[in-house]
């Protein structure tokens, strides 16, 4: 049965796992948008070379689990290289390497969707590569596929139990411990689904705010 004394217990040891689940998220998320930006240029570069490379390690990362990666990262790579990492860092870079093969093919496709001539222009007004890709190009790219990118964050948010592989200590980690100290999983558990609703929820709220305050300056 339902207990509210242990929940009244519970819940804020819970919460207290929440800041460190939401800021893998949100750091995560972060880097998945400035990698898939620039894995998206490199789509677009006049090398094949370089072309040919991020399209397979794209393809590479998008064919193997999220877990594999995280466990590369955490056990695996230091015993290859010097480099060793806390489990938040390798969270975040798992995470955020994961989805930025993702997000790069939606910053792909919105920036194949641009007119030409927008290209041509900068072209003709003699711009740098870098000031057409970032005072032109991204500006407008941009902001059509924030609802996507919002998607992307709450699938990310989501995703964050898969850190407790790595012995970070998310949400749903410390749902584990508690329950193996009560070996109560009812309230643990469903308090747990609630939380991870609520956020979601909350983040969705926040992207379509940012989705229409771009669509009045745009109108505006």
């Amino acid at each position: 049965m339902w207990d509210w004394d242990y929940v009244y217990e519970l819940l804020p040891k819970l919460l207290r796992a929440l800041p460190a689940t939401l800021g893998a998220a949100l750091c995560g998320f972060a880097l998945a948008v400035l990698v898939g930006i620039l894995i998206a240029i490199a789509g677009r570069s006049r090398f094949r070379l370089l072309r040919g490379l991020t399209t397979g390690i794209v393809d590479f990362i998008r064919s193997t689990p999220l877990l594999v990666q995280l466990f590369f990262l955490y056990y695996s790579l230091p015993m290859l290289t010097p480099l060793a990492m806390s489990a938040f860092a390798t969270g975040v870079i798992g995470l955020g390497l994961h989805y930025a093969c993702y997000l790069s093919e939606v910053f792909r496709s919105s920036i194949d969707a641009l007119p030409k001539g927008q290209w041509e222009a900068a072209s003709a007004l003699n711009l740098s590569k870098a000031r057409t890709w970032f005072s032109i190009v991204l500006p407008q790219a941009m902001p059509p596929v924030i609802p996507i990118m919002g998607n992307y964050l709450i699938v990310i948010f989501k995703e964050t139990p898969a850190l407790s592989a790595i012995t970070f200590v998310e949400l749903l980690m410390r749902t584990k411990n508690e329950t193996s100290i009560s070996f109560r999983a009812f309230e643990p558990y469903t308090i747990t689904g609630g939380l991870f609703i609520v956020v979601s929820l909350l983040l969705s709220l926040a992207v379509s705010r940012l989705e229409k305050r771009f669509k009045n300056r745009t109108t505006a």
